[in-house]
């Protein structure tokens, strides 16, 4: 099994990140909160005060003077209106939506209405001082807070945890080619096993301990294949081929009769002929295998196993029926080292591996089951 120490990171990373970021942000948005209010302050103070400048002119207005000449500013606006709210004056750019005293907002215009005494200021009633005002200095600044918070967590997460880890790869690693080459050392005695166990039977003759050998011989074979299979998992392409599923099916019911015989167990067999399908012959293996022999190890003693194969308008079935103790947690049987049976030994891997393989060859699996009277795999391959 490979560790990965910058997938890890990364991965783990990214996620504490999130956490972190999502605890910063509350007090990161208060703070910007309390920024705008500041700021809002700041635009109504500044809008008062340059009200109280313009009334100040006009109240030293000279009657003498033939010409008022009302105050301009680049950053403001002002007007005048009557007591009807018609304009007397105005460089405004933009209708107002109210005119009660105070501060108010239209879009990006701020302004302020401040009612004028009577008989004086020209008639006019109201004087309305406006700015456009926006507070993108703020958000800018927010958002390039909140990117380096991201940026600081993100890095320093990654590092932290890819040093972590480097240990765990190393130890990974070294467990990763001890079971390799454990596998490999397994392989050749489980070979000469078999061998020796055929060329035995074939000068002596079978007995009933010669067929216990090599039926434990071939369901440690079955282990040692799903070992094998997890452990080149992600290094080893599985390229599909042309296969005759009735051959190949058939050949691998009677290699686990020697397993059935044991348990006085016969499998039946109704295996329609010439059916052809591509796929991986190491991955079908894997499937048939483990159904094959979880029936057999599953079935109660002197009953039959039904195994059937055929194709109907393009779908090919493939169904293991046995008639044995069922299962009582189908949901959970997928599961990795999940066993429903503890006497019946494994490691509870077998059933994980084709489901991985189902799910990735898109293979439909119906699985029913009745305690105390047995289960049916049911597969549909889809052409």
């Amino acid at each position: 099994m490979i560790f990965n120490t910058e997938e890890f990171a990364r991965k783990y990373a990214l996620r504490y990140t999130s956490v972190l970021a999502v605890l910063l942000i509350a007090p990161l948005v208060i703070y910007v909160y309390l920024l705008l209010q500041i700021d809002e302050a700041k635009v109504k103070l500044s809008l008062e005060t340059q009200a109280k400048e313009i009334m100040a002119v006009m109240q030293h207005y000279d009657n003498k003077d033939k010409v008022f000449h009302f105050p301009r500013y680049k950053k403001y606006q002002s007007a005048l209106y009557d007591k009807n709210y018609k304009a007397l004056f105005s460089t405004l750019d933009f209708e107002p939506n109210s005119f009660i005293d105070g501060f108010h907002k239209k879009e990006q215009h701020y302004y302020y209405i401040y009612t004028l005494p009577k008989g004086y200021y020209f008639g006019a009633n109201y004087l309305l001082i406006s700015t456009v005002h926006t507070a993108n200095k703020i958000y800018y600044f927010a958002a390039s807070v909140l990117l380096a918070i991201v940026l600081a967590l993100f890095i320093f997460s990654f590092l932290l945890l890819r040093n972590f880890s480097k240990p765990f790869e190393k130890l990974n690693t070294q467990l990763d080619n001890f079971i390799k080459d454990s596998m490999h050392e397994i392989n050749t005695p489980l070979s000469i096993i078999n061998l020796n166990a055929d060329l035995f039977a074939d000068k002596f003759g079978e007995n009933k301990y010669l067929n216990r050998m090599k039926s434990a011989s071939k369901t440690l074979a079955t282990i040692y294949n799903d070992m094998d299979y997890l452990v080149k998992q992600g290094r080893v392409e599985h390229k599909s081929k042309e296969i005759n599923l009735s051959e190949f099916i058939q050949n691998r019911v009677d290699y686990f009769q020697e397993v059935a015989n044991l348990k006085e167990i016969e499998l039946q067999t109704n295996i329609e002929e010439d059916i052809i399908y591509t796929f991986s012959k190491t991955k079908l293996q894997r499937i048939v295998d483990n159904t094959i022999s979880n029936a057999i190890k599953y079935s109660h003693y002197q009953n039959d196993v039904d195994i059937t194969l055929y194709i109907q308008e393009g779908i090919i079935t493939f169904m293991v029926k046995d008639y044995g103790v069922g299962i009582e947690n189908i949901d959970k049987i997928f599961s990795r080292y999940y066993r429903e049976n503890e006497a019946k030994g494994g490691f509870g891997i077998g059933l994980n591996i084709v489901k991985q393989i189902i799910d990735e060859e898109g293979i439909h699996l119906d699985v029913s089951s009745t305690l105390n009277e047995g289960t049916l795999f049911k597969y549909t391959f889809y052409k």
